[in-house]
């Protein structure tokens, strides 16, 4: 989602390295989700990009949400009827 966000803002990974006085390789790894944010950086990466916050987690959480509950029915086993010994 970081991605998404940084490219519809029109912004390059090294200009918002910039904006965040980090390197391009740690903007990078945020979005590809090797590096895990914490609300005070999240908050940081979506002034930078100028999107609400609340926008950012919102979307966040209805994707998760759609991704959740796939997982879950297709994770479902399958009834079976009881076998005779």
């Amino acid at each position: 989602m970081l991605r998404g966000v940084r490219v519809s803002a029109g912004v390059t990974q090294q200009e918002l390295a910039v904006l965040l006085d980090e390197t391009q390789s740690y903007v990078s790894k945020c979005e590809r989700g090797e590096r895990r944010l914490d609300l005070v950086q999240l908050q940081a990466f979506c002034r930078a990009l100028n999107h609400p916050l609340d926008v950012f987690v919102s979307e966040y959480l209805r994707r998760s949400k759609r991704v959740s509950a796939h997982s879950t029915s297709s994770s479902r086993v399958p009834k079976t009827s009881p076998t005779r010994e």
